[in-house]
């Protein structure tokens, strides 16, 4: 599923916390049932680190929260609350963006894969997530 790359705009539900992507216009995103996702509703997509850019003083309005391992970077805004991006354990040099976060309208398509979180470690192993943080060309 190939497409071009553009720039999606994206941001909390205060709008003081914004970012721009810039990713295809149609992605496979994927939603979590693990216990953390789920309570967060969190359905994403991964990007490129050199892909996301914060924009204007939105770093001043984040913190970050870690667990387990303290691999992963939940970066959540300081008023209300939401994750619009964080650094997955599973792409430490990506960023995942919170699908709901983005300007829907600059997509052509977007499809919704459920994802087996509570069994990690076998989706880790078995089905490349660790690749959607690499640049790939595009047509």
């Amino acid at each position: 599923m190939e497409s071009k790359l553009v720039f999606h705009d994206g941001d909390c539900h205060y709008k003081k916390v914004r970012w721009k992507v810039q990713a295809p216009t149609s992605v496979i995103a994927k939603k979590f049932n693990c216990f953390d996702y789920f309570m967060r509703g969190n359905t994403h997509f991964i990007v490129s680190r050199q892909w996301f850019e914060l924009l204007g003083d939105s770093d001043q309005f984040t913190i970050t929260y870690t667990f387990g391992t303290h691999t992963a970077k939940h970066i959540f805004c300081k008023f209300c609350g939401i994750t619009s991006f964080y650094t997955p354990w599973s792409n430490l040099d990506g960023i995942a963006v919170t699908l709901i976060c983005l300007d829907i309208g600059t997509f052509s398509h977007v499809e919704i894969q459920n994802f087996d979180g509570k069994n990690w470690e076998n989706f880790y192993n078995q089905n490349g997530i660790a690749l959607q943080s690499k640049i790939h060309s595009t047509k």
